[in-house]
């Protein structure tokens, strides 16, 4: 079974028309696309898209072959034009099956948005999901993993992640983002957050060979994320976990009653992870580490981790603090470079400002570059954030 992606964009398409954004001004060449509807083997179309027929001729395919149109979401858009010869459109009602004669069989999966979805088995036996923009999945049963899947991955990280957990994604699956819109900057940026979560994005009228063996991205298992202060880091860990399942979130800042402000900070980290995480207030990361097939791990952060060892050892008055440090650090250290689950730790990056003034501040310094180079060592990808942009040092 073949897919011919005749496009790939968002239902305005990519630039969106009359858009004055920088990401769409950015979207050249392969990065410009059109509205996203699938030809598979040339006798289904999935979505009906302004311009289809035109799209299919720049990608050496015809619809003339086309022996069913399936619609997945309430189209309010351009007027649609319906080449000659091609069958009405419809949308299957949730759980729907369909047999065409070609032998393919198509199911209708219920999202928890507007739409439809549709898992598409060929006569040779192989499976894809393609679902709406913006939509995930409504109570997905657990089921094989399908060969290729077609998704929002960046606009809706959390539907990846609901497959993971039904087991409808696996290592072999072929996770391809479709419905790309403005939010995400277009060409190595999108390509960097896709590669994060496992997936890829092919340009307009690309096919794919369902089931064809290729070497799907695979996120790192362990990734520092670094920068100053309100840079972006922990947004960009958060996001690097959003399309995994049941991720715990490892907080080292503690409680703090008497602290409205930080209190408020909290408050607003919490907001924006998915519902499905776990927060964990701790500093003893260790144990964590150290669980064997585990889910992912996002650790924020090892400057807070940092202050808390470093008060428990005396650092900022005392003398002999440093060899009992030395040995927290190392063990930490150790259990990043031994752990077997996905990790994300978060930390500052200092001393690219002024010295300083007190001794206390140096130490501190001092103290969490070094840590930052040892975590980075044990880390297969590592990135700086500046002002929202991610520069990847190693990765």
């Amino acid at each position: 079974m073949d897919v011919t992606l005749l496009g790939t964009g968002a239902p305005a398409g990519l630039p969106r028309p009359g858009c004055p954004c920088a990401n769409c001004a950015r979207a050249l060449g392969e990065d410009v696309r059109t509205a996203a509807s699938l030809l598979v083997d040339g006798v289904l179309l999935l979505d009906l898209t302004p311009g289809v027929a035109l799209a299919a001729a720049r990608a050496g395919r015809s619809l003339g072959g086309v022996r069913q149109v399936l619609l997945t979401h309430p189209h309010d858009g351009p007027a649609l034009e319906f080449p000659p010869g091609l069958p009405g459109p419809v949308r299957l009602p949730d759980g729907r099956e369909l047999t065409l004669l070609s032998g393919h069989r198509v199911t209708a999966v219920a999202m928890d948005t507007p739409g439809t979805g549709y898992a598409v088995t060929g006569p040779d036996g192989g499976r894809l999901l393609y679902l709406p923009p913006g939509g995930a999945p409504a109570g997905l049963a657990d089921t094989a993993p399908y060969d290729l899947c077609l998704l929002d991955v960046a606009g809706r990280p959390e539907a990846l992640a609901r497959l993971r957990a039904a087991g409808a994604v696996a290592l072999t699956t072929d996770v391809v983002a479709v419905h790309l819109d403005h939010d995400v900057p277009p060409g190595d940026e999108s390509r960097r957050r896709l590669a994060a979560a496992g997936a890829r994005a092919v340009p307009d009228g690309g096919t794919l060979l369902v089931g064809d063996f290729r070497e799907v991205p695979e996120p790192p298992r362990r990734t520092l994320v670094l920068g100053g202060a309100r840079s972006g880091k922990s947004a960009e860990a958060e996001r690097r976990l959003a399309t995994f399942p049941d991720v715990v979130y490892a907080a080292t800042g503690g409680e703090r009653s008497d602290d409205a402000e930080w209190r408020a900070r909290v408050a607003e980290h919490r907001e924006r992870r998915p519902a499905g995480w776990t927060t964990v207030e701790t500093t003893d990361l260790l144990p964590l580490l150290q669980l064997p097939d585990a889910p992912p791990l996002l650790v924020d952060c090892l400057a807070l981790w940092l202050t808390a060892a470093m008060d428990d050892v005396g650092a900022w008055e005392g003398r002999g603090w440093r060899a009992a440090l030395a040995e927290r650090t190392a063990a930490l250290v150790a259990a990043v470079r031994s752990t077997r689950r996905r990790v994300v730790l978060v930390s500052n990056e200092v001393g690219a400002g002024v010295v300083p003034a007190t001794p206390a501040g140096r130490r501190f310094r001092d103290e969490l570059g070094r840590l930052n180079a040892a975590v980075a060592a044990e880390c297969e990808q590592v990135l700086l954030m500046t002002a929202g942009c991610a520069l990847a040092l190693r990765g």
